[in-house]
């Protein structure tokens, strides 16, 4: 999530037109200390169980991103933000998290060091692989940081491949956000990752040949809605942030994404965004929009056609069965800004839960984060996508 402009934007007049429309409905007073009731029902069933609390993160810094590998293996990111980052990339092991896949790589001095990763995922193939923003505190790109995209094979821990992007694709402003894979797509098949980014965009990336490009640059789907207002607590936030959650449908066909600061979710055709040289406005032809009542952060979905997302309005998450119904899989008071999805091949979703809007930078310097940050889990009933899986 991009903090800057919304720093900018609550210091500015237009926090009084914001504060009045809200007020006029009574959410300040209504949502004070506690999150309001999602407007979904629950799920028929009881596949969620009992959410489970995975691993508490005391103190700075902030975890964005989770993944968990075939065998289990859970992995985490802390961009480099507002807090200090002894590593950006993490492994929880027995219950403490460590650098991953060393403390040397997380070292801003390793001349191939992973600077200020957002989104951690394991592609199908089971290897690990790390969106790397090239951003300070989400600030523009600058110096001798770059956006990368980095491939570790988790068996022996080594980067197997780098992809570096360059400035027609990627420009200083970019900020990458969220990724998956179709490793059908190509020689060694494709990743579509999110630019949030104020004019917005999907990057797609050939694998093989490391080749990128931009599709839906600028286009409405992928920028903020500008009539967006949301309140959480107290906090309340503009429209500031483009492109952000992203998932693979079952199929293989189509792809959903969401802009941060928007109620709406879109579908796109993989093929067209596969299509370097198809034009924007023909991808743009293939796009699918649905309206819903809350706003997301993180999109997953699973093999059986659900796709789950993360409700940070409501400290829930929502499920969107196969015929379109959506029902809220879970919420609990402890789920301030659930971020991150994953999820894995024996039936769990696991996601974040970071307190996001209580970050300094929101609250004029001071910290309002309480407690621990945490890493959930919940039964769901349905397992990983793997478009293209080997072994």
């Amino acid at each position: 999530m991009k903090l800057g402009k919304a720093a900018a934007w609550l210091g500015s007049g237009a926090i009084a037109a914001g504060v009045a429309a809200y007020a006029v409905k009574t959410q300040l007073e209504e949502r004070r200390g506690r999150p309001k009731a999602s407007p979904y029902p629950l799920a028929r069933e009881p596949i969620g169980r009992r959410l489970e609390v995975v691993h508490e993160f005391h103190g700075a810094p902030i975890p964005t991103g989770v993944t968990v590998s075939r065998t289990g293996r859970v992995f985490i990111c802390h961009p480099r933000w507002e807090d200090p980052v002894a590593f950006t990339v993490g492994e929880l092991r027995d219950g403490v998290e460590v650098p991953f896949p060393s403390a040397e790589l997380n070292d801003p001095s390793h001349p191939d060091h992973l600077f200020s990763v957002q989104s951690v995922v394991v592609d199908p193939s089971d290897r690990l692989w790390a969106l790397d923003t090239g951003s300070l505190n989400m600030a523009p790109i600058k110096g001798r940081e770059w956006a990368k995209l980095v491939g570790i094979d988790l068996a022996t821990g080594q980067v197997v491949k780098t992809i570096r992007f360059p400035s027609d694709v990627v420009h200083r402003k970019t900020y990458l956000n969220d990724v998956r894979f179709d490793l059908r797509r190509g020689a060694e098949g494709m990743a579509f990752i999110t630019d949030s980014s104020s004019k917005g965009g999907i990057i797609v990336v050939d694998l093989a040949s490391g080749r990128s490009w931009r599709k839906l640059h600028d286009h409405p789907s992928v920028k903020p809605d500008r009539t967006f207002f949301a309140l959480v607590e107290t906090t309340l936030l503009p429209p500031f942030l483009g492109s952000d959650g992203i998932s693979l449908e079952a199929s293989g066909m189509r792809l959903w994404f969401c802009a941060l600061s928007s109620r709406a979710i879109h579908s796109v055709s993989l093929d067209a965004l596969a299509d370097e040289q198809l034009a924007d406005d023909e991808v743009a032809r293939t796009l699918y929009t649905e309206r819903r009542s809350f706003a997301s952060d993180g999109l997953e979905a699973d093999a059986q056609g659900n796709l789950y997302l993360t409700d940070w309005e409501h400290n829930a998450v929502i499920v969107r069965r196969a015929d379109g119904r959506y029902e809220t899989l879970v919420e609990d008071p402890r789920m301030w800004w659930p971020d991150t999805l994953s999820v894995t091949d024996d039936g769990w979703l696991y996601f974040t839960a970071n307190q996001l809007h209580r970050l300094p930078k929101l609250h004029l310097g001071r910290d309002q984060r309480e407690g621990p940050a945490y890493l959930f889990r919940i039964g769901c009933g349905g397992t990983a996508i793997r478009l293209g899986a080997s072994g």
